[in-house]
């Protein structure tokens, strides 16, 4: 069996190799047709079955990550979630001599 699929290929080459340019790009342009249309098949019936388009050539979008809640507020109102830099106003309060504990927000002391 392996031998027929062989020499079925080896006809196919001689064959192709006697078509003309013309004929190769009008074949080449019919299989990407063929392929294109089989390849929207597909996607369709996964879009069925999954109930969604995944694979409709966008990327999937990226997670966004939640603003986190402020920990601190300095006396202009300026908040700080205690991620990331030290804002200025803060570092220039610590420089001061105040602590970090008065600046933070407690459930008594709200944002508005």
């Amino acid at each position: 069996m392996a031998s027929t699929k062989s020499s079925n290929a080896h006809l196919s080459r001689s064959s192709l190799a006697a078509l003309s340019n013309e004929a190769l790009c009008k074949l080449r342009d019919e299989i990407a047709t063929l392929l294109e249309g089989r390849a929207d098949s597909l996607r369709n019936e996964l879009d069925r079955l999954t109930g969604s388009s995944a694979l409709d050539g966008r990327k999937a979008p990226k997670a966004r990550r939640l603003r986190s809640a402020p920990k601190y507020r300095g006396p202009n109102g300026k908040t700080w979630a205690g991620r990331g830099a030290r804002p200025r106003w803060l570092s220039n309060a610590l420089e001061e001599g105040r602590t970090l504990d008065e600046f933070l927000i407690t459930p008594d002391r709200k944002i508005t």
